[in-house]
C-alpha cells in the first residue's frame, strides 16, 4: 500500500488523515507535527446540506494513533524536502519517505511589528495563553485588525482593560459583513450581544468612535430595506519561538476569560480608529510621542508610564501596555516552496489544481497553506476559514486515494460558499456571494433587522440569489442555500422576500 505523509496537525492535515484512515483503513499514514498537540474536530452537527458546524478540540497527539491504528504521528519540524526522492528531512535527524504526500502547515499572523516585545499575534492556543497573562495587568490594549479574531477578541475582553481598535476600514468585520451588519453588530461591545438590545456607536468626523452606554440607537424592529449596491449612503506570533501551533478553531473565544480583577460592573469603552493603519511603534525611551499620546479613554490612566506607544496613520497616538496585531495571515510554505517546481500564488499560498494537487508530482496541499487555482464555481470563493481547512484536508484525502492520483469531480462543498460562527454573541451564517464578491454593481440587496435580535441580507443578481447573510436565529438557513443553488428567478416577490409576516421557509418548502 502506499504511504500518505501528511505535514501539519492542524484542522486541514488531521481530517486529511482522518479520513484516509477512515476511508482505506489498510493504508499507512504518517502525520507529523511540529506542535505536540494536534486539532480534533468534534461535535459536528450537519445543519444543511452545505454548512456544517463544529467543534474544534486540543489533544495529545498519541490520540490519533489511538483512535487509527493505521496513523503514526510524529512530533518533529520538517527542515528539508526532496522530491526527487520523495523524502522528507525532519528536525529530530531522521527522514521520512512518502509515495504521496500532502502539505497542510497552515499559515502565521502577520505582524505590524516584528520582533517587538509588546506586539503579540494571536494564532495558536499557546499565544491565547500569552495574551489572557498580558491582560490580566494591563490597562490599555490597542487591537489592530479587521478580521474574525479582532472582532471576537474586541468583545471578549472584560474587566476594567481600556481597548482601542484601528482598522483600516469605514466600518467593522467588512471580511465578514457589510456597513449595516456593522452598525447591528456594535451593540454588542455594550450590550452583550443578543440578550440586550443596546445602542450603537455614532461614527465621528474624525473618523474614531467611541462606544459607549447610551450612544444613539438604530434601525426600528423588524425594518426592511432595498437598494442597490451601488447606493453607499444606504444604512446599510509569539516572541521566544519561531514554531506555531496549530491555528485556533471556531469559537476560540468560548470559555476564555480575557480579564483582570473586575472592580466594577460597567464594561469600559472600546474606542474605534476607523480607516486607519499603523504609522509607527516606539518606546518610551525614544522620547517621540509621550506629549501626543492621545487621552485615555476613561482618562484614568497616565500618559507617562506607558510602555509602548503607537501611532495611527489618522495623526492619533495612543500609550498602551501591549499591542495585538490581528491583520490576517501568511500561507506557511517553508521548506517546501524551496523547490522551484513549487509554484506561489500572489497571496503566497501553493498553488493547488482541482484534486489539490501542486506542480510536484505526487504532492498535494491544503487549508491555508495553498491557494485554490480551478475554476470556481459560480457561489464559491476561497476564505482561509476553518471550514474550508476542514473540507480541502478531507477532499484531499480521497484525491491521494485515487489511484490516478486525482478525482472526475469535485465535492459538493465546493459548489456552495458556506460558513457557521458566532460574533458578538450572535450566530452567524454566510452563504454564497454573501458580499456580491465579483457581481455586476447593479445586483441589489435586500435587508432585514430587528434591533437586537435578527439582521438578515440578501444578494439578488438578475432577481436571483446569489448570497445571504443571516445573524441570529433566523432558521432561513436551508432555505435561502436551496434558493442560491436551484438559482430560481425572484423577481416577482421583490421586498416580500423578507416580510416578517410571511413564513419563507414554509413558502419555498
Amino acid at each position: 500500500m502506499p504511504h500518505m505523509v501528511i505535514v501539519g496537525g492542524g484542522i486541514a492535515g488531521v481530517s486529511c488523515a482522518e479520513q484516509i484512515a477512515e476511508s482505506s483503513p489498510e493504508t499507512p499514514v504518517t502525520l507529523i507535527s511540529a506542535s505536540p498537540l494536534i486539532k480534533a474536530v468534534t461535535n459536528v452537527k450537519q445543519v444543511s446540506r452545505a454548512l456544517t458546524d463544529f467543534d474544534v478540540s486540543e489533544q495529545e497527539a498519541a490520540s490519533l494513533s489511538a483512535l487509527y491504528v493505521n496513523v503514526t504521528v510524529l512530533h518533529a519540524e520538517v527542515t528539508g524536502f526532496n522530491p526527487s526522492t520523495q523524502t522528507l528531512d525532519l528536525s529530530s535527524g531522521s527522514a521520512v519517505s512518502y509515495d504521496r504526500l500532502c502539505i497542510c502547515t497552515g499559515a502565521t499572523p502577520k505582524l505590524v511589528a516584528k520582533g517587538n516585545p509588546h506586539v503579540i499575534g494571536i494564532r495558536d492556543t499557546q499565544s491565547v495563553a500569552c495574551l489572557k497573562e498580558a491582560l490580566s495587568r494591563a490597562r490599555r490594549v490597542v487591537i489592530v485588525g479587521n478580521g474574525g479574531i479582532a472582532t471576537e477578541l474586541v468583545y471578549a475582553i472584560d474587566g476594567e482593560c481600556e481597548v482601542v481598535w484601528a482598522i483600516k476600514d469605514s466600518s467593522i468585520g467588512t471580511t465578514f459583513f457589510d456597513s449595516g451588519a456593522a452598525k447591528f453588530f456594535l451593540q454588542g461591545l455594550t450590550g452583550k450581544g443578543s440578550e440586550s438590545a443596546a445602542a450603537t456607536a455614532a461614527t465621528g468626523t474624525d473618523g474614531s468612535s467611541s462606544v459607549e452606554p447610551g450612544s444613539c440607537q438604530v434601525f426600528a424592529a423588524s425594518k426592511r430595506m432595498r437598494y442597490r449596491a451601488e447606493d453607499t449612503s444606504s444604512p446599510c506570533v509569539l516572541h521566544g519561538s519561531s514554531t506555531l501551533g496549530s491555528a485556533l478553531g471556531p469559537d476560540w473565544c468560548e470559555g476564555q476569560r480575557f480579564s483582570k480583577a473586575v472592580t466594577s460592573s460597567e464594561k469600559p469603552s472600546v474606542q474605534i480608529e476607523y480607516s486607519c493603519e499603523v504609522a509607527d511603534i516606539c518606546s518610551p525611551d525614544q522620547g517621540l510621542y509621550e506629549e501626543e499620546a492621545t487621552k485615555s479613554v476613561t482618562n484614568s490612566s497616565q500618559v507617562s508610564d506607558w510602555p509602548v506607544f503607537i501611532r495611527l496613520t489618522n495623526g492619533r497616538v495612543y500609550g498602551c501596555d501591549f499591542i495585538v496585531s490581528a491583520t490576517g495571515v501568511i500561507p506557511q510554505t517553508l521548506p517546501f516552496s524551496a523547490c522551484h517546481e513549487i509554484k506561489l500564488a500572489e497571496d503566497g499560498g501553493m498553488c493547488a489544481d482541482s484534486s489539490m494537487r501542486t506542480p510536484v508530482a505526487n504532492v498535494y496541499a491544503a487549508g491555508d497553506a495553498c491557494t485554490a487555482t480551478w475554476p470556481f464555481a459560480q457561489q464559491w470563493t476561497q476564505m482561509r476559514l476553518w471550514t474550508q481547512a476542514r473540507q480541502m484536508g478531507a477532499y484531499a484525502a480521497l484525491c491521494m486515494l485515487e489511484e490516478s492520483g486525482e478525482r472526475d469531480s469535485m465535492d459538493f462543498c465546493f459548489e456552495l460558499f458556506a460558513h457557521v460562527t458566532k460574533f458578538f454573541g450572535y450566530k452567524v451564517i454566510l452563504l454564497g456571494l454573501f458580499n456580491g464578491q465579483g457581481l455586476p454593481d447593479d445586483h441589489e440587496l435586500l435587508i432585514r433587522c430587528t434591533e437586537g435580535v435578527e439582521y438578515i441580507k440578501v444578494v439578488l443578481y438578475q432577481g436571483r440569489m446569489q448570497g445571504a447573510v443571516l445573524i441570529g436565529e433566523t432558521d432561513l438557513e436551508e432555505t435561502f442555500e436551496n434558493l442560491i443553488l436551484n438559482q430560481m428567478d425572484l423577481s416577482s416577490y421583490g421586498e416580500s422576500l423578507l416580510d416578517p409576516g410571511v413564513d419563507i421557509e414554509d413558502y419555498f418548502d
